[in-house]
């Protein structure tokens, strides 16, 4: 080798080894592309957080107890909430509040059919 580099006998030298070894070039095997079949991806900021999971609270009130009275609880118990029936539940996503709304029954389970949604300056909006 050279002070600069490989000299021009250590170059042909390597080409020779390369001609005679039995590795050949192989072809790159791509899919081929099929655009009506691929999903567009959203190219909005909010489309890279699309997949991001959020804990999601449906709040249906509050209550302030002792720990003596938390303690005597048990099966049957009934903990009275800050909130009327048929008063609209606060939706939290992350423990912020984002919207209000009404408690529906699907099927077997429960849901909430949003009726406000709420500004994070405050303010609410429809």
């Amino acid at each position: 080798m050279t002070k600069y580099g490989l000299s021009q006998d250590e170059i042909a030298a390597l080409f020779a080894s390369a001609r005679q070894g039995d590795q050949q070039p192989q072809r790159s095997a791509f899919q081929p592309l099929d655009p009506e079949g691929q999903v567009q991806a959203d190219s909005s900021p909010l489309g890279l957080l699309a997949d991001v999971e959020l804990e999601v609270t449906v709040e249906l009130g509050q209550s302030r107890r002792s720990l003596r009275e938390i303690l005597a609880m048990g099966p049957g118990s009934v903990l009275e909430l800050d909130k009327h029936a048929g008063e609209a539940v606060d939706l939290l996503v992350n423990g912020q509040l984002v919207a209000r709304g009404e408690v529906v029954v699907i099927g077997e389970n429960y849901g909430v059919r949003i009726t406000e949604l709420i500004n994070p300056e405050g303010s609410a909006g429809r």
